[in-house]
């Protein structure tokens, strides 16, 4: 079980609060990240980036005994259908092959310097598929590729992975309305070791309760390939067309927990601990960022929702058995 140390605000101090609060109930620490497009690109080496932003971090969550899951996120995390934001901002593209270098060069030194349990090669393959011109997605299925096929010649240890999302598998976010599966995903990126699922079912159900028994069970379609829930959650706050509460939210956590043991999954990761204060986000605002700041078990200001009890809860019945 694991977090991100994505903070409530954009301090260094916030950071490392949330770190402190949340390691002592993870196992798993996460990096989910856009690339550093802008550096790469103007010829700043992988190495000196990670050595500015990422070492010292790693490092403190490495000292409270964290394992790392990193996601190299090709694509726009909040609109799948389009290019990464730096990479639209700098009038550049996944499909070019240059670029595609730089990730892959990226992606091997993360796991040169940062050693990561987990690897992850592409977030939520299955919407950028059904939400992006055909041109990208085929750029993500080769970067992705030769990504995992650089990875297994340099010899790195990570188990590596992609992710889906479920919701869309299941036809009722940015589908048809009718179950489609991830057999699409299984074929085009062959390397995956640990299959990753994000997971918002608050978008298509009122109650925790009505996520039907095998909405996690249905997409291996009877493999046994590891998984683990890498992102996701249920918000706390009436958003949008939305109705919940801090209460649904506390249902949410055990009612996962049961879709979780059915396809005895190997991890959950919750990417908030914490809300974000949306004031503070410097703009511009994504639109749909609203939909997901009210997931974190605590509010802006660490102050504990009853969520995290639950939270709380099964990780020690994690630890008992």
């Amino acid at each position: 079980m694991g977090f991100s140390s994505i903070p409530p605000r954009l301090t260094t101090a916030a950071v490392i609060q949330g770190i402190d609060l949340w390691s002592t109930r993870a196992e798993l620490a996460a990096i989910h990240e856009e690339l550093p497009w802008r550096d790469l690109l103007s010829g700043m080496s992988p190495d000196a980036i990670l050595d500015r932003d990422k070492v010292q971090l790693v490092n403190y969550l490495r000292g409270k005994g964290l394992l790392l899951y990193f996601m190299a996120d090709l694509t726009d995390g909040l609109s799948r259908g389009e290019e990464a934001p730096q990479l639209r901002a700098l009038g550049r593209s996944l499909t070019e092959p240059a670029v595609q270098q730089a990730y892959r060069d990226y992606v091997l030194a993360v796991a040169r310097k940062l050693n990561p349990e987990f690897i992850g090669l592409a977030a939520e393959t299955n919407l950028i598929r059904a939400a992006a011109p055909r041109a990208l997605y085929d750029a993500v299925v080769r970067a992705a590729n030769d990504a995992a096929a650089d990875l297994r010649a340099a010899g790195a240890g990570g188990s590596l992975m992609f992710s889906v999302q479920v919701e869309t598998a299941w036809g009722v976010l940015g589908g048809t309305g009718t179950y489609a599966g991830i057999e699409t995903d299984l074929t085009d990126f062959p390397f995956v070791q640990m299959l990753g699922l994000s997971s918002y079912p608050y978008f298509s159900f009122t109650q925790p309760e009505d996520i039907p028994a095998n909405y996690y069970s249905r997409l291996l379609n009877g493999r046994t390939l590891p998984v683990m829930v890498v992102e996701g959650g249920w918000t706390s706050a009436a958003v949008g067309n939305v109705q919940s509460s801090p209460e649904l939210q506390t249902r949410y956590v055990t009612r996962h927990a049961q879709l979780l043991d059915s396809i005895r999954a190997r991890g959950l990761i919750q990417l908030l601990f914490a809300d974000i204060d949306l004031a503070t986000v410097p703009p511009p605002v994504p639109p749909n960022l609203p939909l997901f700041i009210s997931i974190g078990l605590t509010d802006s200001d660490f102050q504990a929702k009853p969520s995290l009890a639950a939270w709380d809860a099964l990780f020690a019945r994690r630890h008992v058995q």
